[in-house]
């Protein structure tokens, strides 16, 4: 029996917050394991400096990663759809397994602020990650 490896798209507006930790996150845990994808409805220029610097707290350096715009390809290579208040800017696409994490947007706050949101996260990530890879 030949096992896939799963795919995860994490989606927000900006691709510049929320889906960046969650995506960095999950690779760090996940490693090889899972397949990780990060977009945007809206791609922002950069990725939020207080997340690039909460996740630089945890080894996570994301200071060359830049937003990407959703494209279909990215949408149809998807197992799981994790959306992260885009509300109805996130299209919708039959046959995939979608979650919608509501958690504050980081745009504008400071890192104690988002500290919090990191945390949330990554808890979310963890179960998510022990649940596709049957830990």
């Amino acid at each position: 029996m030949s096992m896939t490896t799963p795919t995860v798209l994490f989606l927000c507006v900006h691709n510049a917050g929320r889906s960046q930790m969650a995506a960095a996150l999950l690779e760090q845990i996940a490693g090889d394991a899972i397949t990780v994808l990060s977009a945007g409805s809206e791609p922002a220029d950069s990725v939020n400096p207080s997340v690039a610097a909460l996740l630089l707290e945890v080894g996570i350096d994301v200071s060359s990663r830049v937003p990407k715009l959703l494209t279909n390809d990215m949408a149809l290579e998807a197992d799981v759809v994790v959306t992260m208040g885009c509300g109805d800017t996130c299209p919708y696409y039959p046959g995939k397994r979608y979650l919608d994490w509501e958690l504050d947007d980081p745009k504008g706050k400071s890192i104690d602020e988002v500290r919090p949101i990191r945390e949330d996260i990554e808890r979310r990530v963890r179960a998510l990650a022990a649940e596709l890879l049957g830990s």
